[in-house]
């Protein structure tokens, strides 16, 4: 649980019959980022990758009893640290409830985490034009890796690359 000044924030697992939330989170998050065109995801995928595969660990940030954000992350490993990387995929909290200090909460706690479980690092992405993240993250002391850049295979890039 995490407690603010003004009222209780909770930080807390996604449970099975709360996919179709998530979703619909997916999805305001996508149409935020101007990406909706790009979410495939179903009910029934997610409920596999989550439950089932254990590929993803999902909170939902909770104020009142009324979820207003999520944030998702898995695990990657960095051969430079020989230790696992949190990888943050998403980290989304509702318009109306930004600026009060939860995203910061929520990196203190995925920080406590890798804390926790000795991971070398924390990692995670941003669209080049949401400047307004990109300068939270710098407050965060969060490095930019200006040096590198991300290359990515699709669905149809790997089906393509197993013919």
């Amino acid at each position: 649980m995490i407690q603010t000044e003004r009222q209780e924030i909770i930080l807390r697992p996604l449970v099975r019959t709360e996919i179709p939330l998530l979703l619909t989170y997916i999805k305001k998050m996508a149409k935020y980022e101007k990406l909706s065109d790009q979410v495939t995801a179903t009910q029934a995928v997610l409920e596999n990758t989550i439950f089932n595969e254990n590929a993803a660990k999902v909170y939902f940030l909770e104020k009142h009893g009324q979820i207003i954000g999520f944030v998702l992350y898995g695990l990657l490993m960095s051969t430079f640290t020989g230790k696992p990387t949190l990888y943050l995929e998403d980290i989304f909290i509702d318009e109306a409830e930004r600026g009060f200090g939860y995203g910061k909460l929520i990196f203190k706690e995925l920080a406590k985490i890798a804390k926790a479980n000795d991971y070398g690092r924390i990692d995670w992405q941003c669209l080049d034009w949401n400047k307004s993240s990109i300068n939270f993250y710098l407050k965060l002391g969060a490095t930019p890796m200006d040096d590198w850049t991300m290359y990515r295979l699709d669905e149809e890039g790997i089906i393509n690359l197993t013919k």
